[in-house]
């Protein structure tokens, strides 16, 4: 059983995996390279020989306990035929919405469309390098896809100022994004993924009386899917104002933590596996910092299911000697 299974599933305390999210990224020379020469995004996540390579980049460097695909939660809408790119600087830009399209999407269609990701992770999952370590699959969550999906861009803290107005686009969306994150989470099973993570990254954008509706109702249909399929899901809702109630109503696996949240009132209120919580930041001090940081996760979990991340994904402007000395630290402690 891998670490990341023996911590999720038989609630082993006396390990700590660690992976962290964004591992396959631009912090990392070998990454910038391959990037230098393949300018659009969306192309890159799609050649399956450049993904798998990029995502087993970390692992070749560090003494990590799981991959996660490089791919994008975005690939969702783009799956569905929304037009989606990647501008420097600006980030995601979407196109219009056509939701009878959307509608009448078949489910072949939409596979064919991505297949290249479900390729990427067979390669990745049957590499030597990943004996006794996990492949991380993912998929946005249905609310974050909804966001991004309805407002065109990333919201940063705003969005539309009619985001809301049309209930029956949001409604009809919500039950066209929860058929085919189904379909696009079994072809990542079927390839080779044990273990899911459902990222909500704009799940603190909402009101807590709007939770049950656009959170809790969409993503539990999403956790039980995975269950189902009998693979351990962790969900991260990011700067979710209740992280216990979500817990308790979703009940996923795991749950990650974002930094913002102490960690004290996680342990105090969460029986399940915890994920994460390490500012991404504290990468960019020193050493002394980092460890002091990073030891004080793992204090506070020690007779805890925990398994070690950030709170949010690793910063390009990382030293990647920083990244291996917190991956030493993780390992080392007693």
């Amino acid at each position: 059983m891998t670490p990341l299974h023996k911590v999720i599933i038989k609630k082993d305390t006396s390990i700590n995996p660690i992976w962290i999210m964004r591992q396959a990224g631009r912090y990392l020379p070998e990454f910038r390279e391959i990037r230098k020469l393949n300018p659009n995004f969306i192309n890159l996540c799609l050649n399956e020989n450049l993904s798998s390579e990029i995502t087993l980049q970390p692992i070749r460097r560090f003494d990590l306990d799981a991959a996660i695909i490089f791919s994008d939660i975005l690939m969702l809408p783009y799956g569905l035929n929304q037009k989606v790119e990647f501008e420097k600087g600006f980030g995601p830009k979407l196109g219009k919405v056509n939701i009878d399209e959307m509608s009448k999407l078949d489910e072949v269609d939409f596979v064919q469309k991505i297949y290249p990701v479900y390729k990427a992770i067979k390669k990745v999952s049957t590499n030597d390098l990943i004996k006794d370590k996990n492949t991380i699959g993912f998929v946005g969550a249905p609310w974050t896809l909804l966001v991004y999906i309805i407002n065109q861009q990333s919201p940063k803290k705003n969005l539309k100022k009619d985001f809301y107005k049309d209930d029956f686009l949001i409604n009809r969306l919500l039950l066209i994004l929860e058929k085919f994150l189904k379909i696009h989470i079994k072809n990542q099973i079927d390839n080779g993924a044990n273990v899911i993570q459902i990222f909500d990254s704009w799940a603190g954008l909402l009101e807590e009386k709007d939770l049950p509706n656009y959170i809790y109702s969409p993503t539990l249909n999403l956790v039980n899917f995975v269950k189902s399929l009998n693979i351990p899901v962790i969900c991260f809702p990011r700067e979710i104002k209740n992280y216990k109630e979500f817990c308790e109503i979703v009940k996923p696996d795991a749950v990650g933590i974002d930094y913002n949240i102490d960690p004290k009132k996680i342990l105090k209120d969460i029986k399940i596996p915890v994920q994460g919580g390490l500012d991404p930041k504290i990468l960019l001090s020193d050493k002394e910092t980092l460890k002091k940081e990073a030891t004080k996760y793992l204090n506070i979990f020690r007779n805890h299911p925990y398994i070690f991340n950030l709170g949010h994904g690793v910063l390009p402007e990382t030293d990647p000697n920083m990244f291996d000395y917190l991956v030493n630290t993780v390992k080392d402690y007693q």
